[in-house]
């Protein structure tokens, strides 16, 4: 699955336009590395997502093309 649609199912990220304006601004790194919006996502990657002065660091633990609202947290795993 693509980044930014990733980045959209799991609800990381509300739009995936805007999901894509992130990976193009290099905003989002796959395994510590600045990645395009056409990366495909595998179980496993860590992606880390900058908000402002926030980043998010999470484990991907599924890839799905479609997850309810209740399912979306069970894609990955927030890393500390």
């Amino acid at each position: 699955m693509r980044l930014d649609k990733f980045l959209k199912v799991s609800r990381l990220i509300k739009r995936r336009t805007v999901a894509n304006e992130a990976c193009d601004g290099g905003r989002v790194l796959v395994n510590g590395k600045p990645a395009k919006a056409s990366y495909e996502v595998k179980i496993g990657d860590i992606l880390e997502v900058a908000f402002g002065q926030r980043t998010l660091k999470v484990e991907v633990l599924a890839v799905s093309e479609h997850a309810t609202k209740s399912e979306a947290p069970a894609m990955y795993r927030e890393i500390v």
